[in-house]
């Protein structure tokens, strides 16, 4: 099987394209995928580098987006969650579905909750394994690019912005750094809600873009101070809802940015894990702080219909071949993409 793989953590020099590991089997319960296409996440950059807590097991795939077909099933798999021969989008959220939260339907705040890529092996091979449940039917016409850029983006966006924040028709959502999949995948979503989006980028290019799929204001943030001018537009008011997955590098701003009885969702922290709030503030202005992290079955299923129907497509910024997998890193650290970057396995 190819795959590609990382034995040990660190820079770009750390990623080995493979060519020889064993092809998977199902157990009871897991449905194996030939992948057609997978995508990165900033979670790949992580895996890569190391994080806390998180042990590999060498040769250890990357990557958690994927498309493909089911060409096995395990033992004990229902017709009703997989059939051999579905093209399906995974889930790359995995869960016990034997805890308290689980059996609540919350399976995201599973205590055992882990991610492909990150917990469990990889999509960025040939073929991958996962829980049956954990994949979705969608239309036989779904490119595998734009299919595979889908799943933890906007299942992650949709969570944050329809189950956490929920997000109302006529509110103002200001969204920090467009062009990434999480941030794009939560304006489609407030768009189809009905509120207003603004969007913040240190780059122009990627502000035009947003406009083009329906950015209604745009700001810069490298020459100007967004909160100051999120006050100016508002008259002093602010805005609803603030989704900010940076960290401490805005949240200052995030915050002076909201309406009283704003509600802040974060997923992320690309720019450190700590952060100061005055709380002075968030008691009086009576502030909402919501964290959130991938999504349930529901969400999931959600979401999938909204693929069906042609809608939250993902913008897919490049492609490039397995055997090119260095280059897509490459390309996504450079954070100058707009969507997705998409990694393509298979033409079956």
């Amino acid at each position: 099987m190819r795959a590609l793989t990382i034995s040990s953590h660190g820079g770009l020099d750390a990623l080995e394209y493979r060519t020889d590991l064993p092809v998977p089997e199902p157990g009871p319960g897991e449905v194996r995928v030939r992948v057609r296409a997978a995508a990165l996440n900033h979670l790949d950059i992580w895996m890569l580098r190391g994080l806390p807590g998180v042990e590999i097991k060498p040769p250890w795939p990357l990557g958690a987006d994927a498309a493909g077909v089911v060409d096995k099933l395990g033992p004990g798999v229902p017709g009703t969650h997989a059939r051999l021969g579905d093209y399906v989008v995974i889930n790359p959220g995995i869960s016990c579905r034997r805890c308290e939260y689980c059996m609540g339907g919350e399976h995201s705040l599973c205590v055992r909750f882990g991610l492909i890529g990150e917990h469990f092996p990889g999509t960025l091979a040939e073929y991958v394994i996962v829980p049956a449940t954990n994949v979705r039917a969608i239309p036989a016409g779904t490119k595998p690019e734009v299919a595979a850029a889908f799943t933890l983006a906007t299942l992650t966006a949709w969570r944050m912005m329809v189950s956490r924040a929920r997000v109302q028709s006529g509110e103002t959502v200001l969204i920090w750094g467009i062009g990434g999949g999480v941030a794009i995948a939560a304006m489609q979503i407030a768009k189809l809600h009905g509120a207003t989006v603004w969007v913040t980028s240190g780059s122009d290019e990627k502000l035009a873009r947003a406009r083009e799929l329906g950015a209604d204001e745009t700001f810069n943030h490298s020459t100007m101070d967004v909160a100051r001018e999120v006050r100016t537009r508002t008259a002093k008011r602010g805005v609803d809802v603030v989704v900010d997955d940076v960290g401490p590098a805005t949240w200052e701003k995030s915050l002076a940015s909201l309406a009283k009885s704003g509600r802040l969702v974060t997923c992320g922290a690309t720019s450190g894990p700590k952060v100061e709030t005055d709380v002075r503030k968030l008691f009086w202005n009576q502030w909402t702080i919501l964290g959130s992290t991938m999504g349930n079955d529901a969400e999931f299923g959600a979401i999938v219909q909204e693929l069906e129907k042609g809608r939250l497509i993902p913008p897919v910024d490049s492609v490039f071949d397995l055997a090119d997998g260095r280059a897509a890193f490459e390309r996504l650290q450079t954070a100058g993409q707009f969507g997705k970057v998409v990694v393509r396995v298979s033409n079956e």
